[in-house]
């Protein structure tokens, strides 16, 4: 890529003038000193560093936060910036670019940062190493917590350009990295977002980090909340291969095609105006995609463009326990509940983090029956999990299945003709209402006898006093007496009773519906929420272990009739603490490729995972059974394989919320449904239980792009020990396999081929990112042969000593 090279201060030439200009100073010590000294008052009163290029061991200290680098036209900025968080209690920042456009922090919006948004204490100290690597450091430790990893590119230098992108170059200016390629949740004019990059939403609450704009392979624009919900997309047919969309300087989002053409494109409103002016587009915090403008005039920013009109529209605009609503000034969010904090405070004034709303009533709880709470011109939707189930229902029998069933929390009825009955089985809860919502809704509450409401309402009730008796002889009193004290005694003995009846019942209620038994919540099949259950149970739903399907994993069934699988976790010593902090990282994971874990036993010798049933078994067994026949048909079958796997691992290594390495990955981890699509198992057991133990320095998310190399190898080759033979003969007699004359296929085979040999390099520096894996396998990225006679060993990876083997390309 061709940058044009700004005209900055030429360090080399301004040092060798200085170190002259000390010379000759040199005979007169005294002005020496006192041009030294002017020199360290001036610079005290420096805020910015008015460079367009730092040389290598520049750095910045988040001690001075005032120090700035600014680009050569004044308008962009590097440094530390306030963190988004304002309910951090403690001094947090965030690194990276912003505008440099005035003194007030709503225009010097942020539009790049480090790592995505890491946020780093005071103490911490942005480096250009001089490796060249951009690094930055949490001090005193020396802890590197983000790098770019440009180690042993040659760079030379850092430049921040005009447009706003910070560029490692060089020699010759060649741009060797540069934060373009990288887009957090801003576009700038001129920077492009390609397939698989994204635009994360800042978080400021915890719905709004599940907010992205992605652009999918086929070249749709969308907006997703947490990779499950679609709320908003460009709704085009493409006929031709989408490179990138980009934005340009007047204003206009457009896709380009292959050849450089623009097939779709919107516009700010302001794109006709003559005069020029700053744009970005933004994916903000509330889920919404906007192009900004900068007003000269009324030195502001304004909104030219949003993707979805009604703020109401965007799938958990108000958060939990919310409705969104619109009146005169836009978008307002109440709660579910009246008698919640914030009630009809406006959008701006709840928070969807905390909501500020009454959460659910924890229905299990109810002193008396439960009812059904209708809420007219109203759609509910479940958030965690945002998996609805829909039944062809009327609205009174909707309301009906609901309230008799008892893992129902919330139902909408829609009134469009469609009979459509929309069950949530999530108490995580949140809604729109206004008067054009043709749906009524109804919301599971705790019954309220009528006359607890009506002493509540009435407080001023009195009671008569029982008239003391006259005239009764002193043996009629100790009789009367005597019949009171029998009386209490025995109702005194009757409540004991009474009450350990009640703890005994409440205790067995307690565990048994903490479990899926007994539980209708936890019996029906959509029912999605992480389950804890005890040993008994586990040795019930497996039958005492009577179908073993490998080592320390076996088959079961829930009542409702539900195939799973319990593995046995032998080795883990986690103390419960770490174990259901692990076990939540784990149940949060949900992607296509990932098998979903369902549940989970503790006790003290007993530590169980509990995952969903994959029908057809493990990889190993389809694919080294195969006959070599066959591998002609079921080439496309194996290449759909190997890129769900490697689209699983980038969601592992980038994507999911914490972010993980596999750490086994092996034919024997990955699975097959009933459509042949692939789904990792045994994902993050060694990082996260924290059992995994090496002296080797390869991360393991290097480990992963290594195992998954010999994978790609035997998916290939159909053989699992294709290491003990000639590789390049294995993948030549492959080729006559599938078909030496089809030329499309043998490219595949070949692209496959090259890669896996990148991933499994003894230099971990000269592996691909599991990003790049997954383009090449798309077929979106060429790949290059790796180098001539490389010899690998992966014997420092997982303990094997494998012999060297010479790689011919």
């Amino acid at each position: 890529m061709c940058v044009t090279r700004n005209k900055g201060v030429n360090y080399e030439k301004f040092i060798e003038h200085f170190q002259g200009k000390t010379r000759k100073f040199e005979r007169h010590s005294f002005v020496l000193a006192v041009f030294m000294f002017l020199g360290s008052v001036f610079c005290c009163f420096c805020d910015e560093v008015a460079m367009v290029s730092v040389p290598l061991g520049f750095e910045i200290s988040g001690f001075d936060r005032s120090r700035t680098w600014v680009s050569q036209n004044g308008v962009f900025a590097f440094g530390f910036l306030e963190s988004c968080s304002k309910e951090d209690e403690v001094d947090s920042f965030v690194v990276g670019i912003r505008y440099n456009l005035g003194d007030n922090e709503t225009v010097n919006v942020p539009v790049w940062s480090v790592g995505g948004g890491l946020r780093v204490s005071m103490n911490s100290t942005m480096r250009l190493s001089m490796d060249g690597r951009l690094i930055l450091l949490d001090n005193p430790s020396g802890v590197i917590v983000w790098s770019s990893d440009t180690s042993s590119l040659g760079i030379r230098k850092a430049s921040l350009l005009n447009n706003g992108n910070l560029v490692l170059v060089g020699i010759e200016d060649n741009v060797l990295w540069q934060s373009f390629n990288s887009p957090t949740s801003t576009l700038l004019p001129g920077q492009s977002l390609h397939f698989p990059q994204t635009l994360r939403a800042p978080s400021k609450k915890s719905t709004s980090s599940y907010y992205s704009f992605v652009i999918r392979h086929s070249g749709e624009l969308a907006l997703v909340w947490e990779n499950n919900v679609t709320y908003w997309s460009n709704h085009v047919n493409l006929l031709r291969s989408v490179k990138e969309a980009i934005l340009d300087g007047n204003g206009l989002l457009g896709l380009i095609d292959t050849s450089n053409k623009t097939v779709w494109s919107i516009s700010s409103k302001d794109f006709d105006e003559p005069s020029p002016t700053l744009r970005r587009l933004k994916m903000d915090s509330d889920g919404n995609l906007r192009i900004y403008s900068w007003n000269h005039v009324l030195h502001e920013w304004k909104v030219g463009w949003q993707a979805v009109e009604n703020q109401c529209d965007v799938f958990g605009s108000c958060g939990l326990y919310s409705l969104c609503g619109l009146n005169s000034s836009g978008a307002v969010c109440d709660c579910l509940y009246q008698d919640s904090v914030n009630w009809g405070t406006g959008l701006s004034t709840v928070d969807s983090g905390s909501s500020g709303c009454k959460k659910m009533v924890d229905l299990g709880n109810c002193k008396m029956n439960t009812s059904m709470m209708v809420m007219r011109q109203t759609f509910l939707y479940g958030l965690y999990p945002p998996q609805d189930v829909d039944i062809m229902l009327s609205e009174k029998a909707c309301k009906e299945y609901c309230s008799n069933d008892t893992s129902c929390i919330a139902a909408t009825s829609k009134n469009d003709g469609s009979g459509i009955c929309t069950i949530k089985r999530t108490s995580f809860i949140s809604g729109y209402g206004n008067p054009t919502v043709s749906a009524t809704s109804f919301l599971k509450v705790c019954l309220v006898p009528q006359a607890v409401s009506a002493r509540g309402a009435n407080p001023h009730v009195t009671v008569k006093p029982i008239p003391t008796p006259r005239g009764v002889d002193s043996k009629n009193f100790t009789a009367v007496i005597a019949l009171i004290v029998l009386v209490t005694a025995s109702g005194f003995v009757a409540i004991e009773m009474f009450v350990f009846w009640f703890m005994y019942r409440k205790r067995k209620m307690k565990a048994h519906i903490r479990i899926p038994f007994g539980k209708d919540a936890q019996m029906n099949a959509h029912y999605n929420s992480l389950i804890r259950l005890s040993f008994e149970e586990i040795k019930e739903i497996t039958s005492d272990f009577a179908n073993k399907l490998g080592p320390s994993v076996y088959k079961g069934a829930l009542p409702n009739k539900t195939t799973v699988i319990v593995k046995a976790l032998n080795d883990v010593t986690s103390d419960e603490k770490d174990f259901r902090v692990a076990v939540s990282t784990l149940g949060r994971m949900h992607h296509r490729n990932l098998v979903l874990l369902k549940g989970f036993c503790f006790e003290a010798n007993n530590r169980f995972l509990m995952y969903e049933y994959v029908q057809n078994g493990s990889l190993d067994k389809w694919l080294l059974n195969m006959e070599p026949d066959h591998n002609e048909g079921t080439w496309q079958q194996r290449l759909d394989i190997a890129l769900g796997v490697a689209r699983a691992l980038a969601y592992l290594h980038s994507e999911c919320q914490i972010c993980v390495a596999h750490g086994n990955l092996k034919l024997e981890n990955v699975l097959l449904d009933e459509n042949f699509i692939p789904k990792l198992t045994d994902f993050g057991l060694g990082s996260l239980f924290k059992e995994e133990a090496t002296s080797s320095s390869v991360s393991p998310s290097e480990r992963d792009i290594y195992m998954f190399g010999e994978m790609l190898l035997q998916i290939v080759t159909c053989k699992r020990d294709m290491l003990s033979d000639n590789l390049n003969l294995l993948v030549e007699k492959t080729n006559e396999e599938l078909n030496s004359e089809d030329s499309i296929i043998s490219e595949e085979v070949e692209r496959v081929v090259r890669i896996a040999l990148w991933c499994m390099q003894n230099q971990t520096f000269l592996r691909p990112s599991i990003g790049e894996v997954v383009k090449v396998l798309e077929g979106t990225l060429s790949v290059d042969r790796p180098p001539l006679g490389f010899a690998f060993r992966p014997d420092q990876m997982d303990g094997r000593v494998l012999a060297d083997v010479e790689v011919d390309s």
